[in-house]
């Protein structure tokens, strides 16, 4: 069972409420947005709920809009921006959106809130400069962060640097996009959507429908089905769940709700 709480960068994580592992040979396990202090000081160093699994023997600090909304409301909209900022890190997965290009970069906005994405244009696989894709402004493509820094602009790049192949990255047609949190993006990732990310949605509504969708890490989701009210469905499904925090049997129940709608 995961608990959460919420906190502020520099807040001292008292020690009592830290899981405490059957074996004690079993290290406690730091996730994002938590620093170690040697000898036993933790602190987030990002706002957000910070998550404890007490089976897992860890901790992390999730930046999820949909779990700290009491909280925004005291704190007013400035804050509640904070929260939930995307920072692009080195091997996210993200859907940027083509904002203009230049003599060899396309320009990719990620959100709102950070600098233009940098996208070579040979930068997809097998690609040379006669068959660069031709991409224009509010194109949308699937895309890995090859490196970024807070000194200068993210660069990202449609393929897998480590096999040069696109595993299923480069320009996405088609399709509906939908804003998602942060941590829900992260949940979607997982490898295993249900038992880590309690997410069972995707898998419900596939027996169903048949549909395909491509998850960013900037907190974006990408739809694509036969039909709009299938698109519709699948992306009202996701956040949903995400705006509510459901768990298995609630989402089961909306499931169900949204397909007698087709």
């Amino acid at each position: 069972m995961t608990m959460q709480t919420l906190v502020l960068p520099g807040d001292e994580i008292s020690l009592d409420i830290l899981p405490v592992p059957s074996n004690s040979s079993i290290p406690l396990k730091l996730g994002p947005g938590i620093r170690h202090l040697p000898p036993s000081i933790f602190t987030p160093t990002t706002a957000g709920s910070l998550c404890i699994d007490r089976k897992k023997n860890a901790i992390w600090v999730e930046n999820n809009a949909g779990r700290v909304s009491l909280f925004c409301l005291v704190y007013q909209s400035s804050l509640a921006n904070f929260l939930i900022k995307y920072t692009p890190q080195t091997n996210d997965v993200v859907l940027a959106t083509v904002h203009h290009s230049s003599t060899d970069w396309f320009h990719c906005s990620l959100t709102p809130h950070t600098a233009f994405a940098q996208l070579p244009q040979l930068a997809f696989e097998g690609v040379s400069k006669k068959t660069r894709p031709q991409l224009t402004a509010g194109s949308l493509v699937y895309a890995r962060v090859a490196s970024a820094s807070k000194y200068m602009e993210p660069e990202i790049v449609c393929y897998n640097p480590s096999t040069g192949k696109s595993e299923g990255m480069g320009e996405l047609k088609g399709g509906m996009v939908f804003d998602i949190s942060l941590g829900m993006a992260r949940r979607l990732l997982m490898g295993k959507q249900k038992d880590e990310g309690g997410i069972l949605i995707l898998e419900e509504i596939a027996e169903k429908v048949s549909f395909e969708v491509a998850v960013g890490r900037n907190g974006r989701v990408w739809v694509n089905s036969a039909g709009v009210k299938e698109i519709l469905l699948v992306g009202k499904a996701i956040q949903e769940t995400d705006r509510q925090g459901l768990d298995f049997d609630d989402q089961k129940k909306l499931v169900k709700r949204l397909l007698k709608t087709l």
